[in-house]
């Protein structure tokens, strides 16, 4: 009890510390990308616990490295924690984005039935959102909030759109606001854009398995294939320096080999984000993933590798 009790003071004076030195604009961005991944925890307490994880996890590695013969190289396997928080946060975003976008189109048609019998926008999205269950509601019935607080229906309405993580809702809703904006029917515009969304998203749909022979390609090349053989390059130069074969072509192969290693998953994130999206910025989502994946698995080949090849001898 004791020892839990301690732990969480720390973690609340860490976060308060950083709360203190770190600028609120940044925590807010932070705040934002952890809320997009349904980690409702404040950004600051987030940092805190990583932290905390970190030291703790290194005070035990150095512990027992004086114990077993383990390489220091190891010491750097609890940062592994910071690109896994990220990729948790992008597979929650993929996963909340297409859920979104799945209910959308009856979203919209509903919205147009009410504005049909008379109910404003506003009164609409506020009926709407207090039956309604899912990302999309929780999105609406926050807009609302904003909007109740003092803020422009137009940029409740914009930050919104933004905040779904979906290029193609965005480019919807943003068709919304202009009809809404030069006096159209709201409710046919509704209409309109609902069967255009529900066509598109088949496409979208169709395309992503067409493409996921290709991607599973990169993935295993990124993950499995390139990393292993690096891995084995580097246990072959340290079995090479064993035996005093030294040269400056095997002293500098494994480093080398890590920078081509690195490079080579950032460019695979980027072609599967142009073949997945078909733009490139998303690329960056995949690549810190794959990087830190990737540099795992050639870590533990080149670490344990040849203690494996060696004890099969």
């Amino acid at each position: 009890m004791v020892y839990y009790f301690m732990k969480f003071k720390l973690i609340n004076l860490l976060s308060v510390f950083l709360d203190n030195i770190i600028p609120e604009k940044y925590l807010s961005k932070l705040q934002e990308f952890l809320l997009s991944g349904a980690i409702f925890t404040d950004a600051s307490e987030v940092l805190a616990i990583l932290s905390v994880f970190i030291a703790i996890t290194e005070i035990v590695l150095i512990l027992t490295l004086t114990i077993l013969n383990f390489p220091v190289s190891i010491l750097i396997l609890p940062f592994f924690a910071i690109p896994g928080l990220f990729t948790y946060v992008i597979v929650q975003q993929e996963k909340r984005a297409q859920e979104i976008e799945k209910t959308a189109p009856d979203f919209l048609r509903q919205l147009s039935s009410m504005l049909q019998v008379g109910l404003s926008f506003e009164n609409a999205m506020e009926d709407m959102s207090q039956y309604g269950e899912g990302p999309l509601y929780d999105e609406m019935r926050r807009t609302i909030i904003e909007i109740r607080m003092g803020r422009n229906f137009d940029d409740a309405w914009r930050a919104m759109s933004k905040r779904l993580k979906s290029t193609e809702l965005e480019r919807v809703f943003g068709i919304i606001l202009d009809g809404r904006k030069s006096g159209s029917s709201i409710s046919t515009v509704l209409l309109d854009v609902s069967d255009d969304l529900r066509d598109l998203l088949a496409l979208k749909r169709e395309r992503k398995s067409t493409v996921m022979m290709s991607v599973m390609f990169l993935l295993i090349s990124a993950i499995i294939a390139t990393p292993f053989a690096i891995g084995m390059v580097s246990v072959y130069s340290g079995f090479m320096q064993s035996y005093g074969m030294e040269s400056e072509v095997i002293l500098t192969a494994p480093v080398a080999g890590e920078i081509y290693l690195v490079i080579h998953s950032v460019l695979v994130g980027f072609i599967i984000s142009i073949i997945m999206y078909g733009e490139i910025k998303k690329g960056i989502k995949f690549s810190l993933p794959l990087a830190a994946a990737s540099f795992g698995i050639f870590y533990v080949i080149s670490t344990f590798g040849g203690n494996l090849l060696m004890g099969g001898f």
